[in-house]
């Protein structure tokens, strides 16, 4: 009987344990929205308004111009040290050509050793598959629908997978949690190990901006007052492992939790890409954040900014710069803290911020200065 084994963050697993799962774990693995274009409509997409339905592409935080924009895409793999991507939508298969060519270009560019997972409901283009193969795809994670998880001999999608499963690529089934439904996962769970299919990862279900209606009209429920994950599903995910401990299948299980994904590959990501990016005046936090202090001009120019900072307060050009994008200049905030009050005295507004070290660099707080 193969052991359940208690991983980071309320995550879990049983039997052998995805080579992307692991890298995930330690921030490496590049996020590849390659569209936002999906064949299906899954009341609990996760996907937020922007980018659901689009044909937008994001490495990780960083939307790129068009497909054809792959300096960004490197540059974001550069940035967290990557071992890996997975790509994700939408559905990739939707845009499989401009799939075959990311692939292609991450292995050519970071190696064979680049590890490269994919998801899809595999309802179009699935025999694109091979192409994606040729191209350098390492491991497919099949999303069989809710209403298929008991019938899977009857699925659409029954046969590219057993396909797959002869081929030289991993296979994976990827699916959420539903509340209750440890009936219909247990038969999905019996079906996938009978036919060789190596790895299914169970997500804890979770509320988004996007679904959150949907979800309660449902009835679901917050977990706790601190988490969007909603409650039972982890409840559900033991009782699965369990039973599938119990008769010994042989598939690798994995329990993916909401906080996981948050204070785990996320968190670990960030500290990656802030040790990259960080410039000399910022402050990395624990958690990856970076802190840095910032200067507005209100009703003064940038350049009269600039220049009260390099002729009054004489600071050295390493330890501020020109925020043309958001309009302000940003500075260390030790620095920032000692001449605050005199700036402010002068009609520029400072603070203190916390922001993600991410392409889109979303503020997490702000704190004005000088302290009331």
């Amino acid at each position: 009987m193969k052991k359940i084994t208690r991983w980071l963050h309320e995550s879990s697993y049983c039997g052998a344990l995805s080579p992307a799962c692991r890298m995930c774990a330690k921030g490496s693995k590049m996020v590849l929205l390659i569209t936002g274009q999906c064949s299906t409509n899954c009341f609990y997409c996760p996907l937020s308004f922007k980018k659901a339905g689009t044909d937008k592409i994001f490495a990780d935080e960083w939307e790129l111009n068009d497909e054809h924009d792959t300096k960004k895409l490197i540059k974001e793999a550069e940035n967290i040290e990557a071992s890996g991507a997975g790509i994700t939508g939408g559905d990739p298969l939707i845009v499989w050509q401009r799939t075959k060519t990311y692939i292609a270009l991450l292995k050519e560019t970071f190696g064979a050793s680049f590890h490269i997972h994919l998801y899809t409901s595999a309802l179009k283009n699935p025999e694109h598959l091979t192409d994606l193969i040729a191209a350098g795809l390492d491991e497919v994670r099949f999303h069989p629908l809710p209403h298929t998880w008991a019938h899977m001999q009857k699925s659409p999608i029954k046969k590219t997978i057993q396909r797959m499963v002869d081929s030289s690529i991993d296979v994976a089934i990827e699916i959420p949690v539903l509340p209750k439904k440890e009936t219909d996962i247990l038969s999905l769970l019996t079906w996938a190990n009978e036919q060789g299919v190596q790895y299914i990862n169970l997500n804890e279900l979770e509320f988004s901006e996007r679904n959150c209606d949907e979800f309660l009209k449902k009835g679901y429920q917050v977990k706790n007052a601190i988490s969007a994950a909603v409650k039972g599903s982890q409840q559900t995910a033991a009782i699965i492992m369990k039973k599938a401990q119990q008769e010994n299948l042989q598939i690798g299980i994995h329990y993916c939790s909401v906080s996981f994904k948050d204070g785990v590959q996320l968190k670990n990501r960030l500290i990656r890409r802030a040790s990259h990016i960080a410039t000399p005046y910022d402050v990395i936090t624990d958690e990856g954040t970076l802190i840095k202090g910032v200067i507005y001009p209100e009703d003064h120019s940038l350049a009269s900014l600039l220049s009260v900072l390099q002729k009054t307060q004489m600071l050295p050009s390493r330890l501020f710069r020109l925020d043309y994008e958001k309009e302000r200049i940003e500075i260390a905030a030790w620095v920032l803290q000692k001449i605050a009050p005199a700036l402010t005295k002068q009609g520029f507004r400072c603070f203190i911020v916390e922001e993600y070290p991410t392409a889109d660099r979303l503020e997490v707080e702000r704190t004005p200065l000088p302290a009331r």
